[in-house]
């Protein structure tokens, strides 16, 4: 799964924009500008998708980028950590479970669920394989509402 989220932009009265994630309850954030609104927005989304781990709840997947809405990736490291995740719930591991498969203790095992949390990337991608997944880096250019049809006409959506 690509671990990045539409928003949406919304002018404020006096400047500034709020953001609204379509496909995740709960994230509002704004800022003085479209530069600062979209880092917030990275922000209150690792926030959200946070506490959704927290209190075990799935995950939502992120729809296609529509026309009018711009795309937020999370930090790699969060998004390593979220597909550790998913694939645990996926799979039925525990986080004890995991501990032991990874030979670690589980007190470490749950850090590695910990969005915001500092973690070596070689001890999530070792956990992702022992549990039959792999993690692959992408690039991409910053996407603007104007690129949103050639992106779901893309063959790798």
């Amino acid at each position: 799964m690509r671990y990045a989220y539409p928003c949406v932009l919304n002018p404020e009265e006096g400047g500034g924009f709020y953001v609204v994630f379509p496909d995740v309850r709960g994230v509002l954030t704004s800022g003085k500008d479209r530069a600062e609104a979209l880092e917030m927005a990275q922000d209150a989304l690792t926030i959200i998708l946070s506490s959704h781990i927290e209190n075990r709840e799935d995950i939502p997947t992120p729809s296609s980028l529509e026309p009018g809405q711009e795309l937020v990736a999370l930090e790699p490291m969060a998004a390593a950590k979220l597909a550790l995740y998913i694939a645990m719930r996926e799979q039925g591991i525990s986080e004890s479970e995991l501990a032991r498969r990874v030979d670690m203790p589980e007190s470490k095992v749950h850090d590695l669920l910990i969005l915001d949390r500092h973690t070596h990337i070689s001890t999530v991608v070792d956990a992702l394989r022992t549990i039959g997944r792999n993690l692959v880096i992408e690039d991409f250019a910053p996407i603007h509402h104007s690129q949103a049809d050639a992106l779901r006409l893309s063959p790798a959506n």
